[in-house]
C-alpha cells in the first residue's frame, strides 16, 4: 500500500519549519533584520528555490550590502555554511542550513576517508570557549541563560574579541558592580569600536583612562581588602593624590603603617598622611621627599659639627708643621684665657683684665701675619660651620629655630641614602 500526501503547487502555502534551538538559542539575541533573511532563506532553501542577494534585499526592502552583513552573521554564529558555485559561468554564493540539533549536541563522525568537506565551525565544542564560560560564572557567582551565552559568543565571533578580552571585560565590569550583561557588551563593544581586540591592548588602554580605578584597588589590596571602595573612600584618596599630591609609593608608604595595628584601615593611612603632609610644610619639602625625622636631623647636624671641627684641627696641625710659631702663639693666647677667667672670678680690678686682653689681641694680630705671610688666609685654621648663625646646631642666640633648618633638611634628606646616614636612621 503506497502513501501520498499532496502538495500545494503554490508555495506560499505551504509551511516551513524552523527548530526550537534557533528560536530559543538564536534568534532573541540577534538584529531583527538578520532574523528577517535567515526566515526567508530557510524558507526558499526548504523549497528548493534560489534567488541573487540584489533579489532578496528587493523583496526584504533592505540594502543588499545589509543582507551580505546578514549571512555573515550567521555564518559566524554557525548555523549556515556558504560556499561558491559555478552557474553558467558565473560566480554565486550558496547558503546552506546546518542542522542546529547537531551543533548544540554533536553529530556522528564521518567516515575517516572523507575529507572533502570543512569541519562545520562549532564554537559549543571549542575549550577555551568552555573555559570563558566557566571563569565567567565564578566571577558572577551564577549561571549564564542561554541568551547571555549567545551574547558572549556573538562578541567573540562577530566583534573579533579574543576570549580573554572578553574574560577581562567582565573582571572589569563586576569589579565595579556592574554585572547586568548590557553593561558588559557596551564596554565589549565601545573597545571593539576604539580598535581593542586583545587583552594587552585593552590593559594599556585603561591605563591610561582609567588610572585612577587601579589606584584605588591598589591601595585596597595593600590593606588587605579585595572590595570596591565606597564613594566616600574613592574622595578621601582622591584627596591624597589631586589635593595633598602624594604619589603611589608614599601613599604605599603609608599603608605599611597599619602593619601595627589591629584592624587596618583607610581612616588611619589619611590620618598618617595628613600628618607627613604637615610636617613637609614644617620642613619646606615635597610631600613625596623622603621624610627626616627630628632624630636623623640631630644626628646629621651633629655629624656636620663633628666634620667642620675635624677639618679645622687637621687644617691647624698643618699650619703648626709649617710655622711652628703659630702653635707657640695659640698656646700663649691659651694660657692669657685661662689667665683672664681666673682674674675674673676672683674679682681683680679691670686694669688687669685689660692688660691681659691686650696681649692677646697683640698675639692673635701676630698669628694672622705669620699666616699670610705664608700663604694662609687669617682664618684658614678656624672652624668653618655651614651656618655661622647658629654654628650647625639648629638653634640660635635666642634659642629659636635657625633659618638654616629648612637647608639643613634638604641635606639631610641626601645624605639619609648614604651608608653612613643609614646607619643613623636605624
Amino acid at each position: 500500500m503506497e502513501f501520498i500526501k499532496s502538495k500545494s503547487k503554490d508555495f506560499y502555502l505551504s509551511d516551513t519549519k524552523i527548530e526550537n534551538i534557533f528560536i530559543n538559542e538564536y534568534m532573541p539575541a540577534a538584529p531583527g533584520d538578520y532574523v528577517k533573511v535567515f526566515l526567508y532563506g530557510y524558507m526558499n532553501a526548504e523549497h528548493g528555490l534560489s534567488m541573487s542577494i540584489k533579489d532578496m534585499a528587493a523583496q526584504l526592502d533592505m540594502k543588499a550590502k545589509d543582507v551580505e552583513k546578514a549571512w555573515s552573521y550567521w555564518e559566524n554564529m554557525g548555523v549556515i555554511r556558504r560556499r561558491e558555485l559555478d552557474a553558467e559561468g558565473e560566480i554565486e554564493p550558496a547558503v546552506e542550513f546546518l542542522s542546529m540539533k547537531e551543533l548544540m549536541y554533536g553529530k556522528a563522525k564521518e567516515p575517516a576517508g572523507n575529507t572533502n568537506e570543512a569541519p562545520e565551525p562549532n564554537i559549543f565544542g571549542n575549550d577555551e570557549v568552555k573555559k570563558l564560560f566557566e571563569k565567567i560564572e565564578q566571577l558572577l557567582a551564577r549561571d549564564l541563560s542561554s541568551t547571555e551565552l549567545t551574547d558572549v559568543i556573538a562578541w567573540i565571533q562577530d566583534d573579533g574579541i579574543t576570549p580573554e578580552a572578553v574574560l577581562t571585560a567582565f573582571d572589569y565590569s563586576v569589579e565595579r558592580g556592574k554585572t547586568n550583561l548590557k553593561y558588559i557588551g557596551k564596554v565589549v563593544h565601545n573597545w571593539h569600536d576604539e580598535g581593542l581586540y586583545t587583552t594587552a591592548q585593552i590593559e594599556e588602554h585603561l591605563s591610561e583612562v582609567d588610572s585612577r580605578f587601579y589606584e584605588y584597588k591598589r591601595v585596597l589590596k595593600a590593606l588587605g581588602m579585595n572590595r570596591m571602595p565606597t564613594e566616600a573612600e574613592r574622595s578621601m584618596m582622591d584627596g591624597w593624590f589631586d589635593d595633598l599630591g602624594y604619589n603611589m609609593d608614599k601613599v604605599l608608604e603609608a599603608c605599611a603603617k597599619t602593619v601595627g595595628i589591629s584592624s587596618p584601615n583607610l581612616n588611619y593611612v589619611n590620618k598618617v598622611l595628613e600628618n607627613w603632609s604637615e610636617e613637609s610644610k614644617r620642613q619646606g619639602g615635597d610631600v613625596n621627599d623622603e621624610r627626616v625625622s627630628r632624630t636623623v636631623l640631630t644626628e646629621y647636624l651633629e655629624t656636620i659639627r663633628d666634620r667642620a671641627e675635624r677639618e679645622a684641627e687637621q687644617r691647624r696641625n698643618e699650619a703648626y708643621e709649617k710655622v711652628p710659631r703659630i702653635r707657640e702663639i695659640d698656646r700663649e693666647i691659651s694660657k692669657l684665657g685661662t689667665e683672664l677667667a681666673g682674674n675674673l672670678l676672683a674679682g681683680k680690678g679691670r686694669a688687669d683684665a685689660a692688660a691681659i686682653q691686650e696681649k692677646m689681641d697683640r698675639l692673635s694680630e701676630e698669628r694672622a701675619v705669620e699666616l699670610t705671610d705664608h700663604g694662609y688666609s687669617m682664618d684658614y685654621t678656624d672652624v668653618k660651620y655651614k651656618c655661622a648663625k647658629c654654628n650647625d646646631t639648629g638653634m640660635n642666640d635666642l634659642g629659636e629655630q635657625c633659618t638654616c633648618i629648612p637647608e639643613r633638611i634638604k641635606e639631610a634628606r641626601v645624605w639619609m641614602k648614604t651608608p653612613e646616614g643609614k646607619r643613623a636612621g636605624k
